[in-house]
Parts: structure tokens; C-alpha cells; sequence
């Protein structure tokens, strides 16, 4: 593809000194991972850290009971790596498409605040004809999931994860599948009040009210790269109508008019003895140039459509972790609401019992709430000081959950800044790889068709034309 020299990422460093090399002889320097993190004093606590590098690949489908109703296609996945939570230097095994699905369906479970990429449609994918055992579905399906690896690969938490390890290693993935769901990471916690007032709290039409301006910069970005893949992926799927759409009634499809046009040359060579192989040359050369036309929508167009649906995937995997961030501040801003409330009815009550009601500054709503626990026969001091000892006890279990609202909220904020900063350096790797193979692709297609039109120049040039 593109020069060594030219890698955006040619300084990455992947030796650790206390890392195990696992034999390896010499450091790896071109890779789709990114540097290890160092031990200076004045790394910044924001900075996701790497203990290491993790080269991913998906090849080899191959067709599993084939001749049966329960027919699937199986995946050779690899791993070439230095992290310490790999037994072994170059993992391998067979992996199916639901197995991808378990490890991406549990590594959103277990890991809410990382960016876990999306995984290709189970059934279909677009720009592509035949069934899913076809050759060229299943080859579309290796690059997307091969895809799906890398950008595991490329973070710097989910590429240490046990799951991600035993999906490389595991011998029995079944028997690790049903450990995982039976027994779960520890990060779940039991239902608390957090949990139970904030999930009715909670709701579609709920905005911070105290924004950060970070995060607000960083949803700005997200909308703006979004915008431009649609519209790049609108784009080029109009170059690819207009190029090869497979549909001659269209009359859009510029490779079929050059099919026609070198049927007409042929023809027209019939009629002109004097000129006939001339002419069948060129209508050869349109026939190869209208070939090369729909080799360059197969190998160069359609992928790239994919890649950019694959990115506009991945960039809402990332909205979604910055939504969430939001959600957790909410969760501390409403608690916090609510903690005020209670606060200030239990300042009430009291108030009322010690006689000094209309001191508390509440106002009618506080009037009428008395006189309907009078009509109610609950306005005797008893209930009231019953009353404000629970609310004592609920004060106190909302200070203790607007607490730890809080301390999420402040983790999970420098934690989305980490993603932001590991989405980041993958995207970037990604433009680069995919505007890369587009380059690739243009020039072989420009170089083959001047080999194509040089070759028939000369023979058209020796035509003679008596006036």
C-alpha cells in the first residue's frame, strides 16, 4: 500500500522491559496496534496505556457440515503478541460467526465505558450477490470480522481482556462461553438506590444541565465525521451506480456501454474488409477496458463502501460511550436533586414540630401537605417523628449514593477520555489503511488502461484512409 516511511505511527516503540518477549527475535515495528506505555513520572493519567502489541488476523473460511441443514462457516483467527495475559506468542484457533458475537455481546456487557466495535449484519451484507456460503459473501465476511479483530487489537483494555484471550487460546470456547455467562467478571454490582432511582429517572427528553465543554467538543467532532462518511459513502455509491450497477435498463452503467460500443466496432469491422483487424483490436481493447472498469467496482469501490459503513458503525459504538458518559452525570445531577427534596422535607417536618413551621420558607405547597395529613389523622407529632426518622434513614442512603454517583461520574468521564483518545488513534489508522487501498486501486486501474490504449494506438495509426 503506502511507504513504510510514510506511517503515522513509525515511532511506536513495542519492546517492554518488563513485558516477556516470548522468543521473539526482533521488534515489531509495523503493526496495527499502537506504543507501550512508558513508566515516566510525568505520563499523563488521561493517556491509555499499552503493556504490549496484538497483531490479529481472520483467513481461511471453510464450509463446516456441509452437506447438512446445520451447515456454518468457520474462521482460522491468529494472534501474534507479547501481552503478558497470553499463554502463548501466537495463539490460533477455528472460530464461527456467533462466536464473535459472544465475545462482542459480552465485551459491551463487561466493559460499558470502552468502544467496542460493531460487528458486520449475520445475514446479508450489501453490494453483494449470492448466498452466505458463497465464495464471495464469505470472503467480504473474513475482511469484516478480520476488521472487527484489528480494532480490538487496537485497544488498549479490551486487547487484555481474559475473554479476547481465551477467544484466541481456548481449546473448549463452549465450555468457557457458559463459564462467562454462569460467572461474570466482578465489575457487575447488586441493585442499589442508585440503580432504582436512577433507571426511573432516566428518560429520552433528560439533558445535563451542567455540560462539559469537552465532551461537548468531542460530540461535535463525532457529528462531523459522521456527516463526512455519509456523504463520501453517498457519493461513491453514485460513482459505483454510474460505473457498474449490473443493470444495462439503467442506462447508467458505463461498463455496459463500452460492451456496447465494442459489439458495434466488431460489427462495423464486418462491413470495412479493408480495415477489419484494426477494428477488431479496438473493439477488443473496449472489451478489456470495460472488464477493467468492473474488476476496479469489485476490488477497489465495493470495499471501500463497506469499510466506510463499517466506520459509520464504529463511530456510533463511540456516540454511544459518550451518551452514556452523559447518563451518568445525569445520574448524579438528579440524585443529587433528589437527595434536596428530602433534605428539605425532613427540614419541614421539623420545623413543624419544633412550632416554627412558617420559618421554613416552603410556602403553600407545605400548607396544603399539612392540612391533607391532618384530614389523613397524621398530623400528630408521633407519625411526624416516625416520619423524619425514616427520612434520616433515606438521607443518609441518598448521601451515600449521590457519593458514589459522583465518583462514577468523574471515572467514567476520564475513562471516555481514554476512549476518545484510543477511538481516535484507530480511526486515524483506519482512514489511512482504507484511503490507501483506494489509491492502490485508482493507480492500477489508470496504469492497465494506458497499457490497454498504448497497445491499440499504433494499430489505429496504421490505418489508411484513401480520399
Amino acid at each position: 500500500m503506502l511507504g513504510d516511511d510514510e506511517d503515522v505511527f513509525d515511532s511506536v516503540t513495542w519492546e517492554s522491559p518488563n513485558s516477556p518477549a516470548y522468543g521473539v527475535d526482533e521488534p515489531i515495528t509495523q503493526t496495527p496496534g499502537f506504543r507501550q506505555s512508558t513508566t515516566e513520572s510525568n505520563e499523563d493519567p488521561l493517556e491509555p496505556k499499552w503493556e504490549g502489541y496484538l497483531i490479529t488476523s481472520v483467513r481461511d473460511p471453510v464450509k463446516e457440515l456441509a452437506e447438512t441443514k446445520d451447515a456454518y462457516v468457520s474462521y482460522l483467527v491468529s494472534a501474534k503478541t507479547n501481552l503478558p495475559i497470553f499463554s502463548t506468542p501466537n495463539p490460533t484457533s477455528r472460530r464461527r460467526f456467533q462466536d464473535f458475537v459472544f465475545l462482542r455481546d459480552y465485551l459491551v456487557r463487561d466493559f460499558p465505558a470502552c468502544v467496542v466495535p460493531a460487528l458486520p449484519d449475520k445475514h446479508r451484507l450489501e453490494y453483494i450477490t449470492g448466498d452466505r456460503f458463497s465464495p464471495e459473501f464469505m470472503e467480504r465476511r473474513r475482511l469484516e470480522l478480520h476488521r472487527f479483530l484489528q480494532r480490538l487489537a487496537r485497544h488498549s483494555t479490551l486487547q487484555r481482556s481474559t475473554l479476547v484471550r481465551a477467544f484466541f487460546e481456548s481449546t473448549e470456547w463452549h465450555v468457557h462461553m457458559h463459564q462467562h455467562v454462569a460467572h461474570p467478571p466482578g465489575n457487575e454490582h447488586a441493585q442499589g438506590i442508585i440503580d432504582n432511582i436512577s433507571d426511573t429517572l432516566l428518560n429520552a427528553f433528560a439533558r445535563v444541565r451542567k455540560p462539559d465543554e469537552r465532551f461537548l467538543t468531542m460530540r461535535e467532532n463525532v457529528d462531523k465525521f459522521e456527516e463526512g462518511i455519509v456523504l463520501a459513502e453517498r457519493l461513491f455509491g453514485r460513482v459505483r451506480s454510474r460505473t457498474s450497477d449490473g443493470n444495462p435498463e439503467s442506462g447508467e452503467d458505463l461498463t455496459a456501454d463500452y460492451h456496447d460500443l465494442a459489439v458495434a466496432v466488431q460489427g462495423l469491422g464486418f462491413l470495412e474488409s479493408g480495415i477489419t483487424d484494426p477494428l477488431n483490436h479496438f473493439s477488443n481493447t473496449l472489451l478489456e477496458f470495460s472488464a477493467l472498469l468492473r474488476h476496479t467496482t469489485q476490488t477497489t469501490t465495493d470495499p471501500l463502501l463497506i469499510h466506510l459503513n463499517s466506520l459509520l458503525q464504529y463511530s456510533h459504538a463511540n456516540r454511544a460511550v459518550l451518551k452514556l458518559r452523559d447518563q451518568k452525570q445525569l445520574d448524579f445531577e438528579e440524585l443529587s436533586d433528589y437527595l434536596s427534596g428530602v433534605t428539605a422535607e425532613r427540614d419541614r417536618l421539623a420545623a413543624v414540630i419544633s412550632g416554627h413551621a412558617g420559618s421554613t420558607g416552603l410556602g403553600i405547597g407545605a400548607y396544603l401537605k399539612d392540612r391533607v395529613d391532618a384530614i389523613r389523622g397524621a398530623d400528630d407529632d408521633r407519625s411526624r417523628v416516625e416520619k423524619m426518622r425514616k427520612l434520616d434513614v433515606k438521607i443518609k442512603e441518598l448521601q451515600d449514593a449521590v457519593t458514589t454517583a459522583h465518583e462514577t461520574s468523574d471515572a467514567f468521564s476520564d475513562e471516555t477520555l481514554r476512549e476518545q483518545a484510543v477511538f481516535q488513534f484507530s480511526k486515524e489508522a483506519e482512514m489511512k489503511e482504507m484511503l490507501g487501498n483506494v489509491a492502490d486501486g485508482q493507480i492500477e486501474f489508470y496504469k492497465a488502461a494506458m497499457e490497454e490504449w498504448e497497445r491499440i494506438i499504433p494499430v489505429i495509426q496504421r490505418i489508411r484512409v484513401d480520399v
